[in-house]
C-alpha cells in the first residue's frame, strides 16, 4: 500500500497513515487506497476494534490543495463524494472505531476524526475546520458530525472563524475524551481497546449499531431499534453464555 499500513495485534485492527511529507493530506488515490483497505477489512470476524492513527506530525492535515487547486466544479462534488463514502464506512464500520489523533486533524482530518466512535489526542494534537480560510466548505460531512459531537452553536462558531484549537479546548467542546503525553497516546488507545475487545463482540457490534441510530432518528424510532435489537440478541448464544457465566461468579 502507497499511504497506509495495517496490521492486527490481538484482535485490534492498527490502521497507520504514512504519507508524513504532506502531512497525510487526503488526495483521491489515498481516499481510494483507504476505501478498499475498510472494505477488504470489514467482513474479519476476528477484529474486535480498529485504531486509526497517523506517521509525523500529522493525523490527516487536510485534503490536498495541490489536487484540489485545479478542479472543476464537477470533479470537485466526485471528490466530495468519494470523502463521505469513505467516512460512512468508517462511521458503519462493523466494530468500535478509535482515532489516536497524534498530531495535525484539520479540514478532513478532523472529518475523519468525527466519522469514528471517540477519539483520544496528543497533547501536541491541533483540531480545526479551516476551509473558510480557502474560500471552500467542509466537504466530507464535517458540517452534520461536528454539530452533532459538541452542538450546533458552537460547530457553528469554529467553522465560521475557521478557528483552530488546541487538544485542551477539543477536551472541553468534547470533541475528543481524552488527552495524553505523544509518548502515551497509542499506549492508552490500545488499552481502551483491548478492554473493548475482551467484550462479547456481538453485542458490542449490536450497541454501536443502536448508537449510531441515536443521532438521526427520533426518540420512539430509537426506542423501537432498541427493543428488536434487545429481542434479537437473545437468539446469538454469546448473551445466554454471558449471563450464565455472570451467574456463576455470583
Amino acid at each position: 500500500m502507497k499511504y497506509l499500513e495495517f496490521e492486527v495485534k490481538k484482535n485490534i485492527g492498527i490502521l497507520k497513515f504514512n504519507n508524513p511529507a504532506s502531512l497525510n493530506a487526503l488526495n483521491t488515490e489515498f481516499l481510494k487506497e483507504l476505501k478498499q483497505l475498510i472494505l477488504d477489512i470489514s467482513p474479519n470476524r476476528d477484529l474486535r476494534v480498529l485504531v486509526i492513527t497517523g506517521r509525523g506530525k500529522a493525523f490527516v492535515a487536510g485534503a490536498n490543495i495541490k489536487e484540489m487547486l485545479n478542479m472543476t466544479p464537477c470533479q470537485a462534488k466526485e471528490f466530495s463524494a468519494l470523502g463521505k463514502s469513505v467516512f460512512e464506512l468508517i462511521e458503519n464500520f462493523p466494530v468500535p472505531v478509535i482515532s489516536a489523533v497524534n498530531g495535525y486533524a484539520l479540514g478532513g482530518g478532523l472529518e475523519l476524526v468525527l466519522s469514528t466512535d471517540f477519539a483520544y489526542a496528543s497533547n501536541k494534537a491541533i483540531f480545526g475546520l479551516p476551509e473558510l480560510n480557502l474560500g471552500l466548505i467542509p466537504g466530507f460531512g464535517g458540517c452534520k458530525r461536528l454539530s452533532d459531537r459538541i452542538g450546533l452553536q458552537q460547530a457553528k462558531e469554529l467553522i465560521y472563524t475557521a478557528r483552530m484549537i488546541d487538544a485542551q479546548q477539543a477536551l472541553e467542546m468534547q470533541l475528543i475524551t481524552k488527552i495524553t503525553e505523544p509518548e502515551d497516546l497509542m499506549n492508552e488507545v490500545l488499552k481502551t481497546a483491548e478492554e473493548i475487545q475482551k467484550l462479547r463482540p456481538n453485542a458490542v457490534k449490536e450497541a454501536k449499531e443502536l448508537l449510531n441510530a441515536c443521532s438521526n432518528n427520533s426518540l420512539d424510532v430509537v426506542a423501537e431499534i432498541e427493543t428488536n435489537k434487545f429481542g434479537f440478541i437473545f437468539s446469538h448464544p454469546q448473551a445466554k453464555e454471558g449471563m450464565t457465566a455472570f451467574i456463576n461468579e455470583h
